[in-house]
């Protein structure tokens, strides 16, 4: 089988949004049109075998989250999904592994109104690359997307859904901690099929103050919002604990299973842990109920976590208020 066959059989489509693209695959380029009063919002992400995902992970679960990955970009900046393309190195033209991940791809991109419009193909190592594309509104001649540099002090500080399952099921894999089945598999979905919050994003304009997606761990994450607005927060990290959906499993299971992990561990897999996928945003004490709205109207449970403080730095503090000391990483491809 061909570049160009693999392409035909696989990824190219009629497409289904005509109404928002203008020419898709099978050209030098994809065109989107423009509207009036609408921003084109942009973001590329890369998965490389041996790096972000091994060899044996399901290809219908590492096409879905090729493309959940962007579309949490989209969320975090309240886009609207139009399109995306796709660049996918691959050892060789395995139909056997190209079917479901296609699959999975393409089912979460039609979930979502996005197009795929072209991209690129090459033999090599496993690499999958997506550019995907949203427009924001403006309004009045301001944009409506959400940044990281608009929180201000006194903000609430809000996360949604689960915080460390995507980190506990890493962990099991590789061999440094032991769980029930029933804990594993309920982390290790959170692991391999991480839901976008688009939904939650788009509900969220006009309403959050600041906002991005955690990726590489709720701290880390949260300091780039502190850096780029000049402010600092104080973060319960108790509560970030119960945010660990296993919990749910490991509380039914107590004197039922022994799971020796320590309180310790699992506050470093909610604060740290990485690939949650999750939004974190800020939002003035006032729009609480419109906070609440947003999340009721968007099927997404958020959590306020804490507050932004117009004093620089990061403050974790325990269930009772007191100060805990701050000696979470979180990751860094080149650290």
């Amino acid at each position: 089988m061909g570049e160009f066959e693999l392409i035909e059989r696989y990824f190219k489509r009629p497409e289904r949004h005509t109404a928002r693209l203008a020419l898709g695959i099978g050209d030098d380029c994809a065109l989107l049109p423009t509207q009036p009063g609408t921003q084109l919002a942009i973001s590329c992400d890369m998965l490389v075998e041996g790096r972000h995902f091994v060899a044996t992970t399901d290809a219908f679960k590492l096409g879905h989250k090729a493309l959940a990955v962007n579309l949490s970009d989209l969320a975090a900046c309240g886009a609207r999904p139009l399109a995306f393309t796709l660049a996918l190195a691959l050892p060789r033209a395995d139909e056997a592994w190209l079917a479901p991940f296609a699959q999975g791809l393409l089912a979460l991109a039609d979930a979502h109104g996005c197009e795929l419009i072209g991209g690129d193909t090459t033999q090599g190592p496993l690499n999958i690359c997506i550019t995907v594309f949203g427009e924001v509104p403006v309004v009045n001649g301001r944009s409506q997307a959400l940044l990281r540099s608009g929180a201000q002090g006194g903000d609430d500080l809000y996360v949604s859904g689960n915080l460390g399952d995507a980190r506990l099921a890493l962990e099991v894999f590789r061999g440094s901690v032991s769980v029930p089945q029933a804990v594993f598999n309920a982390a290790r979905v959170r692991m391999e099929t991480p839901s976008p919050r688009v939904a939650l994003g788009l509900a969220l304009r006009g309403i959050a103050n600041a906002a991005i997606d955690v990726s590489d761990g709720l701290l880390g994450d949260l300091g780039h919002i502190l850096k780029q607005s000049k402010v600092g927060a104080t973060v319960d990290a108790d509560l970030t604990t119960t945010l660990i959906a296993a919990n749910a499993y490991y509380t039914r299971a107590r004197g039922q299973f022994d799971i020796n992990i320590a309180p310790e561990q699992w506050r470093a897999w909610a604060l740290s842990g990485g690939d949650d996928y999750e939004l974190l945003f800020s939002a003035p004490q006032a729009q609480r109920a419109a906070v609440a709205a947003a999340a009721q109207s968007s099927q997404t449970p958020v959590t306020r976590i804490g507050q932004i403080d117009a004093e620089r730095g990061l403050r974790l503090v325990d269930a009772q208020g007191q100060p805990l000391p701050n000696t979470y990483t979180s990751f860094d491809h080149f650290a």
